[in-house]
């Protein structure tokens, strides 16, 4: 089985080349979503995260993001602490997905997946860019916030250009180029028939 990674920037259009993949019979594995499943019913995990944000991080049994987000954007070694709680869960999670897939080829779509050296463990990665100005428009649509939230949560990200230092499976998402055509460009190098 080949464990292909999906990442990009928050807003540069991984998970719409995800679907993309799906849509074309790929089985895709969306870590942030399954993060946020896991969040909301995974006791264990519930409980390390009272430990380190206290009881105000679950408010009546409910997971309190906005909380937790501005204390992980504000403090590094929160967001750290965040991740090694999460992240650990989430790859078992991808692990019992490939373990049920019977597919030549398992996609994971993953915000962090070079920030967190994840992309060590996949055969291949690909790079969703897309240009700063284009990512801030969709995400200040998409999740009706301020310039200086989102400018905070790209902050938390690698840049484009240092991301594409360790992979060559690019697709740029720049409103000008066809995403399906590049999605069907990598597919042909990824698995030649």
């Amino acid at each position: 089985m080949l464990l292909i990674g999906i990442t990009g920037g928050i807003g540069s259009g991984k998970s719409l080349v995800a679907k993309i993949l799906e849509t074309l019979k790929y089985h895709v594995f969306y870590s942030d979503i399954e993060a946020k499943n896991i969040v909301d019913s995974n006791i264990e995990v519930r409980n390390q995260i009272i430990r380190v944000f206290g009881p105000q991080a679950y408010l009546k049994g409910e997971y309190n993001r906005p909380f937790v987000a501005e204390k992980v954007f504000a403090n590094q070694e929160l967001l750290t602490q965040l991740n090694q709680i999460i992240h650990p869960a989430v790859r078992a999670a991808f692990d019992q997905f490939c373990d049920k897939s019977k597919a030549k080829i398992v996609f994971n779509e993953a915000a962090i997946l070079f920030e967190t050296g994840a992309y060590k463990s996949f055969d291949a990665v690909i790079l969703v860019c897309s240009p700063e100005k284009l990512r801030m428009e969709r995400l200040m649509k998409r999740d009706n916030a301020s310039k200086k939230e989102i400018q905070a949560r790209m902050n938390k990200q690698w840049s484009d250009q240092k991301k594409r230092e360790l992979t060559n499976l690019i697709i740029e998402n720049d409103e000008k180029s066809s995403i399906l055509e590049q999605t069907n460009e990598i597919l042909a190098i990824i698995c030649p028939h």
